[in-house]
């Protein structure tokens, strides 16, 4: 009989993120876990396998605060953020944990952005990304694409003189 890799949809998750996510001391990784009441959060260097900073609702900082628990979660972010900038951590890495990114999960990376450690900074969305591609088929195929300038003067020499042909016009047709 064949057992199941996987007990449920949220291990699959996971095991799907693990090779994917890594901390290391530059960017170290911050990770997220959630029970039915609790949520725990931790930033991780995984280089040297260590905790920077941790939080949850569980500490006597959080324990008189009254919300809902999204709004427990975001303050628990806050409260991992300012202690992860005590460490002298400048940025992160987020780790979801196989959870989905919504409601309590979502609301500890808010505070996480708020606090800027986690920033898009440096990647370009997926729509500025396509337009480069199209605009550049050159660079996909691996050839290098025409100087702007020499392109410039083969059209004006065309113009001046049709009827006579140099090379560079002859290349292009």
């Amino acid at each position: 009989m064949l057992k199941k890799k996987f007990q449920n949809n949220r291990d699959r998750r996971k095991y799907r993120q693990r090779f994917k996510i890594r901390g290391n001391a530059e960017r170290p990784r911050l990770n997220v876990y959630r029970s039915n009441k609790h949520i725990y959060a931790q930033v991780i260097d995984d280089d040297a396998g260590h905790t920077l900073a941790s939080a949850s609702t569980l500490e006597p900082a959080l324990q008189g605060f009254e919300g809902n628990k999204v709004a427990r979660a975001h303050k628990v972010g806050e409260l991992l953020c300012e202690r992860a900038l005590a460490a002298g951590v400048s940025k992160l890495v987020f780790d979801r944990n196989g959870f989905r990114f919504m409601g309590r999960v979502a609301a500890v990376a808010k505070a996480a952005h708020v606090a800027n450690l986690l920033t898009t900074e440096g990647v370009p969305p997926k729509e500025v990304i396509a337009a480069e591609e199209a605009d550049a088929p050159e660079a996909a195929v691996g050839l290098e694409p025409a100087p702007a300038e020499d392109a410039a003067e083969t059209e004006n020499t065309a113009a001046v003189d049709e009827s006579a042909e140099t090379p560079e016009t002859a290349t292009e047709e």
